[in-house]
């Protein structure tokens, strides 16, 4: 019966295989990460009018005393250095 379903429903599949529906963990504020993780800020880029998208940018932690206490201006700059910068895309339930 289940596989029936999925290929009647294949939006089925990957709702329950990616969990998008499920924001987790419960009762945190995204938009302040350096609560949770250590030399990071949030960041919002308008790629389009009328969308936005968040990102977090978070340094090294061989930077991690270079970093503390700094604003957003110190991290933009530090985006353009000659550090390499990864990209890592991911979501889940419309959080980052």
């Amino acid at each position: 019966a289940v596989p029936f379903l999925i290929r009647l429903f294949p939006v089925l599949l990957t709702k329950f295989v990616y969990l998008n529906f499920l924001a987790f963990p419960f009762f945190v504020d995204f938009r302040r990460p350096e609560l949770l993780l250590n030399n990071t800020i949030s960041l919002y880029l308008t790629t389009e009018p009328g969308v936005t998208v968040g990102i977090w940018h978070t340094v090294p932690s061989s930077r991690g005393a270079e970093a503390w206490g700094k604003d957003q201006r110190w991290y933009e700059e530090a985006l353009a250095d000659a550090h390499p910068v990864i990209i890592y895309l991911h979501g889940n339930g419309g959080t980052r």
